[in-house]
């Protein structure tokens, strides 16, 4: 019989039933949110928006393909629980669970749901890759529209305003981001498979 020490990763039996222990569960979701943390600390501000460039919405279309709808939602919340501590989770240009980022915030848990669902729930072709597409899309319409529309309530701007503040500016980068939230997932997978 061969030790659990010696057998391959993907194949260690010790290692697939980590996930479905609470233990393992509650180790995804700290590692999800650390994740998050460091892709918020690559930021660059921008002088017309208070909304900084982040790696973060990478990172959370990222979490939640890979973990799923309840446990990437669980992972954003203790995100979210770990910058209402006071760790330095959120990004330095970033004013945090106050002022005009905070919508964007609040949508991480919300974003990290609808990109698990939406990845399992759709069946396009044999490669996962469309799905996951997909739902990074779906993942941003929720990011935007709380984020957008917090900053519209914030900062009393018309929807217009908003868009152009909150939302056009970081579209062409977005697409980059789902693109490669998409390939990292695929290629996740197909590392978990071998």
């Amino acid at each position: 019989m061969q030790s659990a020490v010696s057998m391959p990763l993907a194949t260690n039996p010790d290692v697939q039933a980590l996930p479905r222990t609470l233990t393992g569960r509650v180790l995804l979701a700290i590692a999800a949110s650390a994740f998050v943390a460091l892709c918020a600390h690559v930021s660059v501000p921008l002088y017309f928006t208070p909304v900084p460039i982040t790696l973060q919405t990478f990172a959370v279309i990222l979490v939640g393909l890979a973990l799923g709808p309840t446990l990437g939602f669980s992972a954003m919340v203790l995100y979210l629980a770990e910058g209402a501590a006071g760790l330095p989770v959120f990004s330095p240009h970033s004013t945090g669970l106050i002022g005009p980022t905070a919508g964007f915030l609040f949508s991480y848990p919300f974003a990290a749901a609808a990109a698990g669902t939406v990845v399992r729930a759709l069946r396009i072709g044999r490669s996962k890759f469309p799905a996951a597409i997909a739902a990074g899309v779906a993942a941003n319409v929720v990011i935007f529209t709380l984020g957008a529309g917090w900053i519209a309530h914030l900062m009393h701007l018309t929807p217009g305003i908003a868009w152009h503040l909150a939302v056009a500016p970081f579209l062409p980068g977005e697409v980059l981001k789902v693109t490669a939230a998409a390939g990292a997932f695929v290629s996740l997978r197909r590392w978990n498979r071998s």
